[in-house]
């Protein structure tokens, strides 16, 4: 099995060479194989942006992309101060050169929806507050002027109404044509090896008040799909305290922060002890629960009970590879699933897309399997019945291999957090009494602190570019997101 690659770029997809045979990363994404990955050779890349020629060096700020601001030294790169970009009127829209051969073309409809002055946008709320339809659908700006700072864009009125738009906003927003975009968040998909060198953060460092701790815990969850806490006060108090640091519990049919062991107090078989083999969590809600924190409180007079944890990711990276059909075929057939072991509860999706592996744009963004959740198949054609089981079949040997299970005896004191959409989870049988801990955070809480650390920690350009000038309330008005 596969268990380490070098990474090789090339365009809008990442792959991993590996030693007899390739296997490709997930389409679009930035994806390496932990651990033997090799990192990309370092050069310098030029680029321009106006007429401000930027070359990168090995060392240079990682955050720096082609909005950075010009005249601006960053350690390891060199930036070369020159005029703003040019601009022009033409009959639909404002052209931007950006230097000789680059441009950029921008309705004057949109630049005017646009608009980030007071009185079109509110600084605090971060809402708009022009009335789009009340913009001329033929409104043409009255002059355009390219300043140090944006473009600035007098626009008709019985009141003079001035807008400007920061070079770095209007380059990351170019869609006439689309410009280049910062690579998104890199996955590291990893094996059973992963076990040599785990993602961990400490207790005290994720629950320090600066939030430095927590941005490094969530982004080893963002990178990896899971990241243990070590040093956790051994009680569901402490635990339920760490979960609501991330966000909102997510309240299920099973309560807000549960507390249980093998009594079969709900009708599910997490509250056995019978062995658990490799799945995803709640595949039966119409929007699976995001991340999932376990803490064993305690495990007496018995064995086993072993963590399983699985990288869906690079299981379906292998699949893809070695057995397209069988991956094309988990990439679009629904799977019907339920929950239906509590007397007052039903649960089906309300929505018919629940393949296994669910792709956005082409990238995969999704796992979705419990095979012991799974309802009748009904929706599958007469031809695709023995292929879908054989296509589930190789799925499952992936699952189960050696090279893909990270099993981890957990222990009172060490909590772990786990990404439902990727990362699958199971256990071993075990005797005595066995006592677990733990709670659901939903996915847009969980995105949504991790959005808000990285602004304090590690900004985008954009908003580099923009914070000292059009903050207000703690965020540009300018922030990618908006």
């Amino acid at each position: 099995m596969i268990r380490g690659g070098t990474l090789l770029r090339s365009p809008g997809v990442l792959r991993a060479a590996l030693p007899a045979r390739g296997a490709r990363g997930l389409p679009g994404q930035s994806c390496r194989i932990w651990p033997a990955y090799v990192p990309s050779a370092t050069g310098a890349a030029r680029f321009s942006s106006g007429r401000a020629a930027v070359v990168r060096t090995p060392g240079a700020n990682r955050a720096l992309s082609s909005s950075a601001p010009r005249g601006t030294a960053v350690a390891g790169s060199e930036v070369v101060a020159s005029a703003p970009p040019t601009s022009r009127i033409d009959e639909r829209n404002v052209v931007v050169g950006w230097d000789a051969t680059t441009f950029s073309r921008y309705h004057h409809i949109w630049l005017r929806d646009h608009c980030r002055c007071p009185q079109c946008f509110h600084p605090i709320t971060k809402q708009r507050l022009v009335n789009t339809f009340e913009i001329p659908a033929d409104v043409k700006p009255t002059n355009v002027l390219s300043k140090p700072e944006g473009l600035e864009i007098q626009w008709p009125s019985s009141q003079p109404h001035t807008s400007l738009y920061p070079w770095s906003w209007l380059r990351h927003n170019s869609y006439d044509p689309p410009m280049a975009k910062p690579p998104p968040t890199e996955k590291i998909l990893w094996g059973s090896k992963i076990l040599q060198d785990p993602p961990t953060v400490t207790y005290e460092q994720a629950m320090a008040e600066d939030g430095r701790g927590l941005f490094k815990w969530l982004s080893q969850v963002d990178k990896f799909g899971f990241c243990f806490i070590s040093g956790v006060p051994p009680t569901p108090e402490a635990t339920e305290e760490l979960s609501r640091r991330i966000g909102f519990i997510r309240e299920t049919q099973y309560g807000t922060f549960w507390d249980f062991t093998s009594d079969l107090a709900k009708g599910d078989t997490a509250y056995t002890t019978l062995a658990l083999g490799a799945h995803t969590d709640t595949t039966y809600f119409t929007d699976p629960c995001g991340l999932q924190l376990f803490h064993l409180l305690e495990h007496t007079g018995g064995t086993g009970g072993a963590t399983l944890l699985v990288d869906g990711f690079y299981v379906a990276s292998i699949l893809k590879e070695l057995h397209p059909d069988a991956y094309e075929l988990l990439s679009t057939v629904p799977v019907p699933t339920h929950a239906a072991g509590e007397p007052e509860a039903l649960y089906t999706p309300s929505t018919r897309y629940t393949p296994v592996l669910k792709h956005e744009d082409g990238d995969l963004v999704q796992v979705r399997w419990n095979n012991d959740d799974r309802s009748v198949i009904r929706n599958l054609r007469p031809d695709q019945v023995e292929p879908w089981y054989d296509a589930i079949r190789v799925w499952y040997k992936l699952l189960s291999s050696p090279d893909s299970e990270y099993w981890v005896q957990l222990s009172p004191g060490t909590a772990v957090v786990v990404d439902n959409h990727r990362v699958l989870h199971g256990r071993s049988a075990f005797t005595g009494k066995r006592r677990m801990c733990g709670a659901y955070i939903g996915t847009d809480e969980y995105r949504s602190k991790l959005a808000v650390l990285s602004e304090k920690f590690a900004p985008d350009p954009v908003t580099q570019d923009t914070a000292t000038t059009a903050s207000v309330n703690g965020r540009s008005i300018w922030h990618p997101a908006l």
